[in-house]
This record gives C-alpha cells, sequence and structure tokens, in this order.
C-alpha cells in the first residue's frame, strides 16, 4: 500500500474515532440531563415516570411524524404504517416499559445494584449483536469492553466504600429482577434500532417510536398515574423540570440513531457509561453528593476502553458464510422477504446492491429486483 493511502487509511480512523467519542459524550451529557431532571422531580414529590416518558415520545412524534407525513412517496407516513408499522409498535412497547421499570427499580433496590445490574446490557448487545446481525467482534473490540467494565465496577466500588446506594430498598430483589429486565429490553432495543435505522432512514425510525411511544405511555400514564398527576403542583419550577427532562430525552433519541448508522449498538453503550461521571459532578455542585477519586479513575478507563473498542471496525458475515442463527425464528425477520419493500428509505442504509453484470453473473434477470439484506447478506429476487 502507497504511503500517502496508508497515511489517508490512519487518517480517517483517527477521524471516526474521535467523532464516535465526541458523539458518546454528547449522549453521555443528555442522560446526566434526564438523571438530574428526574432528581430534582423526586424531590419536589413528583412520581410519574410514565408521564415524564410521554413527554419526550410527544416531542419525537411531533417533529419527526410531521416530517413523514410530508413525504408522498413510498417513505410517507400511510405507507410505512402500512408496510411495518406493527413492528414500530412491538419496539415501542419494549423501549416504554424498559425506561418505566429502570425508574422503578429505584423505589425497591439501591443505587449500587442498579448501576451494576444496568451494565448487562453491554454483553446483551454483544450476544445479540453476534447472533443476530453476524457482527464478528476482534480481540480489541473485547479488550475495549472489558476495560469499559473495569471502569463502571470502580463507580459501583467507590459508592460501596462510600456506602452510598447501600441502604434503603423496601424490596430489593423485586428491584434487581426490574433492573435486568430493564437491560435486557435496552439491549434488544438497541440491536433492533441499529438494524433500523441502516435499512431505513432514521426519520422513519425516530417518528413512529414517537407516534407509538406516545400512544402507550399515554395509556399508561392514564392507567397508573392519575392520582400522581393530580397532586403535582404546577409551577414554574415543576414544568421546567419537566422541560429539561424532555428536551434532554428528545437530543438523547435523535443522536443515537446517528451514532447507530456510524458506529454500533454497543459502541454506544460503551460511550455513554462516562454519564455517570457527569451526573457525579452535576451531584455534587447541586445535590452536595461527596466525591471520590475513584469516580475520576472511571471515567479515564472508560475513556480508554470507548477509544480500544473503537479503533478497529467490527467485520460482518461473509455473504457465503453460514448464518449462526436461522432469521426464519422471527415473524417477518429481514431475511424472509417482507422487509424487502420496493421504494425503502436509502438513508442511512447499506449499498450492497450488485451492478447489472454482477446479476448476470449470478444467473439473474439484470432487470430484476434484488434486495439484499444489509446485515446477513441474503439477496431476493423481486421479478
Amino acid at each position: 500500500m502507497p504511503p500517502s493511502s496508508s497515511s489517508a487509511k490512519d487518517y480517517s480512523e483517527i477521524s471516526r474515532t474521535f467523532k464516535a467519542l465526541i458523539l458518546g459524550q454528547i449522549l453521555s451529557l443528555c442522560l446526566c440531563g434526564t438523571g438530574v431532571s428526574s432528581q430534582l422531580l423526586v424531590n419536589e414529590n413528583v412520581n410519574a415516570p410514565a408521564a415524564q416518558a410521554f413527554s419526550n415520545y410527544f416531542l419525537l412524534c411531533f417533529v419527526y411524524c410531521i416530517s413523514l407525513a410530508c413525504k408522498t412517496d413510498d417513505n410517507s407516513l400511510v405507507v410505512v404504517l402500512r408496510k411495518r408499522g406493527w413492528r414500530y409498535l412491538i419496539l415501542a412497547i419494549i423501549d416504554v416499559e424498559a425506561n418505566y421499570m429502570i425508574v422503578k427499580a429505584y423505589q425497591y433496590t439501591n443505587l449500587t445494584s442498579v448501576q451494576l445490574l444496568d451494565c448487562a446490557t453491554i454483553p446483551t448487545v454483544l450476544f445479540l449483536s453476534w447472533l443476530f446481525l453476524s457482527v464478528r467482534y476482534l480481540a480489541s473490540h473485547i479488550l475495549g469492553v472489558t476495560i469499559c467494565l473495569v471502569g463502571i465496577a470502580c463507580v459501583i466500588w467507590a459508592d460501596a466504600l462510600g456506602d452510598k446506594g447501600a441502604e434503603g430498598g423496601s424490596n430489593k430483589v423485586l428491584g434487581d429482577v426490574l433492573c435486568l429486565a430493564a437491560a435486557v429490553m435496552y439491549a434488544i432495543c438497541n440491536v433492533a434500532e441499529e438494524f433500523l435505522v441502516k435499512q431505513h432512514s432514521r426519520t422513519e425510525y425516530l417518528g413512529m417510536l414517537g407516534l407509538f411511544g406516545c400512544i402507550v405511555s399515554g395509556v399508561q400514564t392514564a392507567v397508573f398515574e392519575q392520582e400522581a398527576l393530580s397532586k403535582i403542583v404546577w409551577d414554574g419550577t415543576t414544568v421546567s423540570y419537566f422541560a429539561l427532562f424532555a428536551f434532554s430525552m428528545f437530543i438523547f433519541y435523535s443522536l443515537v440513531t446517528v451514532v447507530l448508522q456510524k458506529t454500533s449498538a454497543l459502541m454506544f453503550n460503551l460511550s455513554t457509561l462516562t454519564a455517570d461521571f457527569y451526573s457525579l459532578l452535576f451531584g455534587i455542585f447541586m445535590f452536595k453528593d461527596t466525591f471520590h477519586y475513584l469516580y475520576f479513575v472511571s471515567f479515564i478507563i472508560c475513556i480508554i476502553g470507548s477509544v480500544i473498542y473503537s479503533m478497529r471496525e467490527t467485520q460482518m458475515r461473509d455473504a457465503d458464510e453460514p448464518r449462526r442463527v436461522c432469521p426464519c425464528l422471527f415473524v417477518c425477520c429481514c431475511c424472509c422477504g417482507c422487509c424487502f419493500e420496493e421504494g425503502d428509505s436509502t438513508e442511512g442504509s447499506i449499498d450492497v446492491s450488485p451492478s447489472p453484470n454482477e446479476r448476470m453473473q449470478m444467473g439473474l434477470n439484470p432487470r430484476s429486483s434484488i434486495s439484499p439484506c444489509p446485515v446477513h447478506g441474503n439477496q431476493l429476487s423481486h421479478l
């Protein structure tokens, strides 16, 4: 390889790693904003997690569904709802309930347990990506994940040494189960989101998630939180805390799709581990929390782990390599034909369509429409 080509490749790798880290830290700050606003709402005796989630889904629906409604082609709102709307409904239910359960877990268990069990999202995403997205992880990726987990262990250790979050919890077993279930559901959402934003468009995903998330969280709020909402004093302070939570989550969800298009679900989860460090800084100044040097050590370790992970791109399964799991285990999965409607959006998708000459070599009609799976390599011909 010529020196100039090698230098260009190295620069591209450094640039990609730097952008991934910057986006990850912005996401961490957004998560920190949601945590701070939630704590401020708790201090105001507000306990309405479904209503908080509804505010975020409403913004997503308002912004991105309007964008979809303005389209008149096969990617319009009505067409998307008819073709694959039910898939987004299932994903929205999982996402809403994951958010609800992680908030509920704090009522039954302690902070240390929540932090520890929430890390189950990372190995679950790694396993699901390997199993269903056919992602190949190299030794550097495994090393990066391990280093990040060591970093988050430092946070938990610091909490244990300072007895922060070690007390409390009316039913720790129930709280731990809720947290673990939420972590698994987050992992499912992340992996599904990675596939959807790479096959379709960010606007479609966010619009559909906002629409169905509004419906699900709205029903949940009406059924379970009427009494809690009636007790809230809707003054300027409470409204501003709700607004901070809603806008932080809106920016977070919007940027997550960018990160997943450029990297992967696993890199997204590794990058946001530093949110605990930012939350600590706000806690020191706003809630008079105490500082422990292990928090800073954790931040540095997580950054190092994220850099090591993102230095080399993950690889995908070759087209002729057997899949690790039959995609037909899932109804209407990506390789079963129904995900390859004509006119799918190309925004953020992977262009792997063969040329007319390549179609001839494969023994196919050069005018036929081939829809290759952007993940598994399966090719379907629509004559």
